[in-house]
C-alpha cells in the first residue's frame, strides 16, 4: 500500500476538497465516507471504494486490518500522522476515509412504500430520517430540491450506512410526484390533521415530512390524500423532523404487519 507523508498528493489533495467543499461534492459527482462502519456497509453493498485513505495509527485495529485485506491494495493509501491532521473536519477517531462515486438511482417506478422530503435542511435530520426510513423497510427517498444534499458527509454520518439500503432520487419536485403517485400520500403536520393512529396507512403508500420550521408546502399538501398529526398527549408542540419521521414510519409498519398478521389468520 503507497505511504503519504505530504498532503501534495493528487488523491490526497482530492479527498482534502470534498471534505471541505459540498459544490466540490457535487461538481465531481463524488463523496466521501468517514471511519469504518461507513466504509465497510458501502464495501458489502456496493463494492470497492474508489480510493481508501487509513491513517497510519488506525492500523493497529484488527477489525480495520480485516477490511483492507478484501480490498485492492493499490487503491488503498496509509496517510502518516502529520499528513492525516491536515483532514481537519474528520472526526478525531475516524481513522478511515473513502472516496466513492455518489451513488446515482435510476427511476423506474414508485415502491408501494415510499418517504418525501420537502425542504428538510438540517443535515444530521435527513441522515437520521435515512436512517429510519432504511430500518423501516421504505423503498424509496425522494427529496426536494431544497433538503441538504444526502450525500454530505454530515448526511451520511447520521445515516450510518442507511444510504445503501435505499433507492434515493435528490432535486425532485414532490409536489408534482404526490399528484402522479398510484398510492396514498400522507402528509404529516404539526397540528390540526387526523390521528396518525386513526388513519389507515396500509396499501401502497408515501410518507410526506416537511420543512423543520415551516412545515409542508400548501402544494403537497393539496396533492396529499389524507394530513396526519402524531398525537402529543404532552402538551409539546411539536417533534423533531426526524422523531416524527421515525413516528409516520413505524406506524405504517406496525400497521402493514397487523393486516398481513390477519390476512394470515383467515387463511389458515
Amino acid at each position: 500500500m503507497p505511504r503519504i507523508t505530504s498532503r501534495d498528493n493528487p488523491r490526497f489533495k482530492e479527498a482534502v476538497r470534498l471534505i471541505a467543499s459540498s459544490r466540490e461534492r457535487r461538481k465531481a459527482g463524488r463523496c466521501v465516507l468517514e471511519g469504518e462502519h461507513l466504509v465497510r456497509a458501502y464495501c458489502e453493498r456496493i463494492g470497492p471504494p474508489e480510493s481508501l485513505l487509513v491513517a497510519e495509527a488506525a492500523l493497529e485495529r484488527p477489525a480495520l486490518r480485516a477490511l483492507l485485506a478484501r480490498l485492492p491494495a493499490a487503491r488503498t493509501m496509509v496517510v502518516a500522522g502529520a499528513a492525516w491532521n491536515e483532514l481537519g473536519q474528520l472526526p478525531a477517531a475516524a481513522g478511515v476515509l473513502a472516496v466513492v462515486p455518489a451513488p446515482q438511482s435510476q427511476f423506474r417506478s414508485a415502491g408501494d412504500f415510499c418517504l418525501l422530503l420537502e425542504d428538510v435542511q438540517d443535515p444530521g435530520n435527513v441522515g437520521s430520517i435515512l436512517r429510519s426510513a432504511a430500518a423501516a423497510g421504505v423503498a424509496q427517498v425522494f427529496l426536494s430540491k431544497e433538503c441538504a444534499f444526502a450525500w454530505s458527509p454530515k448526511v451520511l454520518r447520521a445515516g450510518q450506512g442507511a444510504h445503501f439500503h435505499l433507492e434515493i432520487h435528490e432535486d425532485v419536485d414532490v409536489g408534482a410526484w404526490a399528484r402522479a403517485y398510484r398510492g396514498k400520500v400522507a402528509a404529516a403536520v404539526a397540528a390540526g390533521g387526523e390521528s396518525l393512529y386513526r388513519a389507515d396507512l396500509t396499501g401502497a403508500i408515501a410518507v410526506a415530512i416537511g420543512n423543520e420550521g415551516t412545515g409542508l408546502s400548501k402544494a403537497l399538501l393539496a396533492a396529499a390524500r389524507m394530513v396526519v398529526t402524531i398525537p402529543m398527549p404532552g402538551g409539546f408542540e411539536s417533534l423533531n423532523a426526524a422523531a416524527a419521521a421515525a413516528v409516520c414510519l413505524f406506524e405504517c409498519v406496525r400497521q402493514r404487519d397487523a393486516l398481513r398478521n390477519e390476512s394470515s389468520k383467515q387463511h389458515r
